[in-house]
């Protein structure tokens, strides 16, 4: 008799650990797709969200010479199935541009 009372017990255990497994939510897809592009001392960058969260986007540019001021572009919302274009630049050479990404609240 004490033995199927320990079964039984552990196997309720085990039930209740299976449920809180399930009743964990996966994080939601979050994240517009953005391609960089530069042309000489012009970048431009063009992103897409395909999911139903909202996506701040900047473009970040530095530039290669000393003197040569490095660029943020303001922060602009991608909506669900939108797609926007940031642009930046740089006197002469870029040497390096990349999107930061910010989930809107």
């Amino acid at each position: 008799m004490r033995l199927r009372y320990r079964i039984a017990t552990v196997l309720a255990a085990l039930a209740l650990v299976g449920a809180g497994a399930d009743s964990v939510a996966a994080p939601e897809p979050f994240g517009a797709g953005c391609r960089v592009r530069v042309d000489g001392s012009r970048v431009s960058a063009t992103c897409h969200n395909p999911y139903p969260g909202v996506d701040r986007v900047a473009l970040h540019v530095e530039c290669d010479r000393w003197w040569d001021i490095d660029t943020d572009t303001a922060p602009r919302a991608v909506g669900p199935a939108e797609t926007v274009r940031l642009a930046g630049r740089c006197w002469k050479d870029v040497r390096s541009a990349w999107v930061s990404h910010r989930e809107a609240r």
